[in-house]
């Protein structure tokens, strides 16, 4: 599924293609993806037609492009396979692709969804908490979040994200490390493979107690997290496939850097130990047997 490096590719490519365009026509070749919007296909395009995008934002894994109609944006969610590709009108059709919108600065606007998790909606905005509500740092700052959002936590790229609010809150859990960093009503942007090479370079095993680990430790730990973002948001995302691309249908290649994620089986980097993946919530957990070993004290 695609997580924050993914998203936020994909918002930085919109913000520099589809601004200030008037929406000239929509077609919906498969009304599933706009399962989320509450008017069905024919609001969504009465709303849609003529407007334009002002702004791309982020928030974890949520990208928003806020309308020039004031207090609305569509919201869209990539889910475990979707595409936000930017095409001129003579490139070839596309499998897959549930919605298109044409521009007026002669680009179109495709949504491709392979698995049909991902949606795209219309949604009123409101206000927030803090000075703006996500990552758009191309445009003025926004200080609206579309209501479907605004559970979702501020991101570890986000200026205004609070470290020591999230400490407090993760001594708190008695749960497994790796299980809070995925909650992303507490940390959001984070997902499997972005955990999983955090708690690599923080020598922290996954099922290690949340409550168990120092303040300090925590500190060290969003570092990597933040280190780890940052870098994969360079490497353009992370692709094992096709079912994730930037707007121009390329892949990423963070998965180049993986120490942990995908390298079962592979020599620790670190020590040599050969990298071991266990099931975990219905997903897997890679990690180095040797230099994450679960402590029983709390860590100085």
């Amino acid at each position: 599924m695609p997580e924050l490096p993914e998203a936020e590719t994909v918002r930085k490519g919109l913000a520099l293609t589809v601004l200030d365009s008037a929406i000239e026509k929509i077609e919906v070749f498969d009304q599933r993806c706009l399962k989320k919007h509450p008017g069905g296909p024919q609001d969504f395009q009465s709303i849609m037609l003529g407007r334009s995008f002002k702004a791309a934002v982020r928030r974890g894994k949520f990208i928003w492009l806020p309308l020039d109609i004031e207090g609305f944006a569509m919201v869209m969610h990539l889910g475990m396979s979707g595409q936000a590709l930017i095409r001129t009108p003579d490139y070839e059709p596309e499998s897959q692709v549930r919605l298109q919108m044409n521009l007026a600065n002669g680009l179109q606007f495709r949504f491709s969804d392979q698995r049909l998790f991902g949606s795209l909606m219309v949604d009123q905005l409101q206000p927030i908490e803090g000075k703006y509500a996500g990552f758009s740092p191309e445009t003025e700052q926004e200080k609206l979040i579309p209501s479907s959002v605004a559970h979702i936590a501020r991101d570890p790229l986000d200026g205004e994200f609070d470290l020591d609010s999230v400490k407090k809150k993760i001594r708190n859990r008695s749960a497994g490390i790796k299980h809070v960093l995925l909650d992303q009503q507490l940390v959001s942007g984070v997902g499997n493979i972005y955990a999983d090479e955090s708690l690599w370079r923080a020598r922290l095993h996954f099922n290690q107690p949340a409550n168990s680990i120092s303040s300090r430790k925590l500190s060290e730990l969003f570092e990597h997290v933040t280190e780890v973002l940052g870098e994969a948001v360079e490497q353009g995302g992370t692709s094992f496939d096709q079912q994730y691309k930037n707007i121009n249908g390329q892949s990423g290649y963070f998965s180049q850097k993986l120490n942990a994620y995908g390298q079962t089986g592979k020599p620790c980097s670190r020590c040599s130990t050969l990298i071991s993946r266990k099931s975990w919530e219905n997903r897997g957990s890679h990690f180095c047997p040797r230099c994450q070993r679960i402590r029983k004290q709390k860590l100085k």
